[in-house]
């Protein structure tokens, strides 16, 4: 079996490396769940469209 993903980190800790669960880091390598997106630098769900 092969490693299973996490969801990113609630809030970035703005460390140099960036960590391996910063939700910048999965934003910039489009590896984000579908449904979040991140805004000042916190993970955040997307609201649906009616």
């Amino acid at each position: 079996m092969g490693k299973s993903a996490k969801l990113p980190k609630k809030k970035c800790c703005v460390d140099k490396p960036r960590c391996d669960r910063c939700p910048l880091r999965a934003l910039a390598e489009g590896t984000l769940p579908a449904g979040y997106t991140v805004k000042k630098r916190r993970l955040v769900k997307v609201a649906k469209a009616a």
